[in-house]
């Protein structure tokens, strides 16, 4: 069950003791006994919770989930509900919060290292179509009419749910043979094929004229091709294997060729192909944890910043035993490589909640200028501003905090910004605008807002969630919209209040709904603005902190000054958990805390942040699963 890390990183302002002087005993079991057996005690188990079996702090600690969840009730006041009596005072709250805080801290930075565990990890969509681009040269997409991947943690690429349906497997078996078909060109029965016809795929691993020994021929293929394939070295038996499949359909069809597509399609169904395994002695055993070989290694690499397989370069040096000595300089070159912009499109896109423009649909009265074009814009200016702090190596800060930006004529008349003509993307200064980094991007407004209006809920809700790292709980149910709830009168801020009234909203609009408005100069399709229903638009508002701002740019100002930490430990977060495709769990805040300290010695720059996910423990090492 992974864990979110909303809770490692924040901190409550409280008039208590020091936490670290309070006993478990002595200070919150007599708190609990007053306040909390009533209900989940004594025979009680509300919400499936009971704590009376809690003795000693190691209790707590080995039902850490548990009560992560009590502190989060407890910090929204949530705990115990309204109406019970009585209820534990304000410092007794803090200091049951904070002493939880404490201990599991301690807990987390004391346990013995854990790397996690990795499902066996399906290839998703994309990772299979660039797969195919990359191994058998062509630029044939077959993942295109796959069924959708799920998502887990915010991504596609996460193990647990990359499941194997009968339709995929269908879907499999017949992209093999179209695969095949396209990679391989095959001459007319009796005949041989001319060089010139021979596709790039038999250019490179067919040596023309071939060998008289056509076994011979094919069994060197299959060494390169299955290499390749399967991203490691493979055995002779596995190779033999794929050789006495094929043999026959050479004597019977007369043609190498058409043996070899027989042998291409066995390659891409195997689970080897399919499947990103890192081989196991003992997989159902908790207790063995290993460093990853360095094939093993080159694989995660390239999944990571490519989504696709090893080239040659990596599996040469890891075959050598060289990979790890040459890490930052193949990392380096990976980052600079064309094909890292499949990290920048596929964790981006989902960190950034960009694939979600391809579902908004602005109301077309109130915003006639919006297409699919403008659709497209906004998107690419998001890509574009992400790989120049990857390419340029520049610190994470910027994608909050960057005074330029990637627009054409489109998007510069959206923005009101002059001078800039053409369809060609150009890179032009945002000083004295307004606007800077993606927050104020019209993709990221645009994501967050409804289709006739702003969104200060998704906007605040989407700061808290993939900036800060402070996830809101779910709402409550039965809460109606607010267009629901009687005819908009005033401004939008003015119809929030309603939000607010209600107690069991309030907890959570109050932290909301503040940071929504500091975007209120930005209209649904991220327009600069100033009135909002003939009304002047109120951007102010107060952080809990108690950090004031009045507009979008001094908001922006307070997350890369006072809450830079937040950030780039929600980004290290993110991005650690897209790299291993899992949930991020207790054991890995040591890690994420190396990751971030790495970042801060190193001006929190694009490059240290890769380096330090990719040196990290969980990265580098695996285990088997608890049974």
């Amino acid at each position: 069950m992974g864990l979110s890390f909303a809770l490692l990183g924040s901190t409550t302002a409280f008039a208590a003791p020091d936490p670290a002087q309070l006993t478990f005993a002595k200070d919150i079991l007599p708190v609990l006994r007053e306040h909390c057996f009533a209900c989940h005690g004594n025979g009680q188990k509300k919400g499936g919770i009971t704590l009376d079996g809690f003795r000693a702090e190691a209790d707590v600690h080995r039902a850490y989930q548990v009560w992560e969840k009590l502190r989060r009730l407890l910090q929204a006041d949530e705990m115990p509900p309204e109406g019970r009596k009585p209820r534990p005072t304000p410092q007794q709250r803090d200091m049951l919060a904070a002493w939880t805080r404490h201990t599991l801290d301690q807990f987390y930075r004391t346990a013995p290292p854990d790397p996690g565990r990795v499902t066996v990890r399906r290839l998703n969509r994309v990772e299979y179509n660039n797969t195919v681009r990359d191994l058998m040269l062509t630029d044939f997409a077959p993942a295109a009419n796959f069924p959708a991947d799920d998502a887990g943690y915010g991504f596609d690429n996460i193990g647990d749910v990359l499941t194997m349906s009968p339709l995929l497997l269908e879907k499999y078996l017949a992209a093999a043979e179209q695969i095949a078909e396209k990679a391989i060109a095959v001459p007319g029965k009796g005949a041989t094929l001319d060089r010139s016809k021979a596709t790039p795929f038999q250019q490179r691993y067919f040596q023309y004229p071939l060998d008289k020994d056509r076994g011979a021929a094919a069994a060197k293929f299959l060494q390169q091709f299955m290499r390749r394939a399967y991203r490691r070295p493979v055995a002779a038996d596995e190779v033999t294997r794929v050789l006495r499949f094929v043999t026959p359909a050479i004597a019977a069809e007369g043609s190498f060729e058409h043996g070899m597509r027989l042998a291409v399609q066995a390659v891409l169904v195997s689970p080897h192909f399919l499947f990103r395994w890192e081989l196991d002695g003992a997989p159902n055993n908790a207790a063995v944890v290993r460093t990853l070989n360095e094939t093993e290694l080159a694989s995660r690499l390239a999944y990571f910043i490519w989504s696709s397989l090893p080239d040659d370069r990596l599996l040469q040096l890891a075959e050598t035993g060289a990979l790890r000595k040459n890490l930052t300089t193949e990392v380096a070159r990976m980052l600079s490589d064309p094909k890292a912009a499949a990290l920048v499109e596929n964790f981006s896109g989902q960190w950034l909640e960009l694939r979600n423009l391809t579902r908004a649909q602005p109301d077309p009265k109130l915003f006639p200028m919006f297409d699919s074009r403008l659709r497209e814009d906004m998107r690419r200016e998001t890509t574009m501003l992400f790989t120049s702090v990857m390419l340029e190596n520049r610190s994470v800060l910027d994608l909050l905090g960057a005074d330029y930006t990637f627009i054409n004529e489109r998007l510069a008349r959206l923005y009101g910004i002059a001078g800039v003509s053409g369809e060609q993307f150009q890179r032009v200064s945002l000083r004295g605008t307004g606007r800077a980094g993606v927050l104020m991007h019209a993709s990221v407004l645009t994501v967050t807002s409804d289709p006739n209006r702003t969104s200060p809920v998704k906007r605040g809700k989407y700061v808290l969630e993939n900036i800060l790292g402070t996830p809101p709980p779910p709402p409550p149910p039965n809460v109606p919209e607010l267009a629901r709830q009687g005819e908009i009168k005033g401004t939008l801020r003015e119809q929030m209040v309603k939000h607010r009234q209600n107690a069991v909203c309030a907890s959570c609009h109050e932290k909301m709904d503040p940071l929504g408005f500091a975007f209120e100069h930005f209209d649904a399709i991220g327009r600069y603005r100033t009135q909002d229903n003939g009304q002047p638009v109120d951007a102010s508002g107060k952080m809990e902190g108690g950090a004031a701002f009045t507009n979008a740019v001094q908001f922006n100002q307070i997350l890369i000054g006072q809450k830079r930490g937040d950030f780039v430990r929600c980004l290290s977060e993110k991005m650690l958990t897209y790299a291993l495709g899992r949930g991020l769990e207790f054991y890995d805040k040591r890690a994420v805390d190396g990751i971030t300290r790495q970042m801060e010695r190193g001006g929190n720059s694009f490059g240290m942040l890769i380096m330090g996910i990719v040196t990290s423990l969980p990265f580098d090492m695996k285990r088997g699963e608890v049974r």
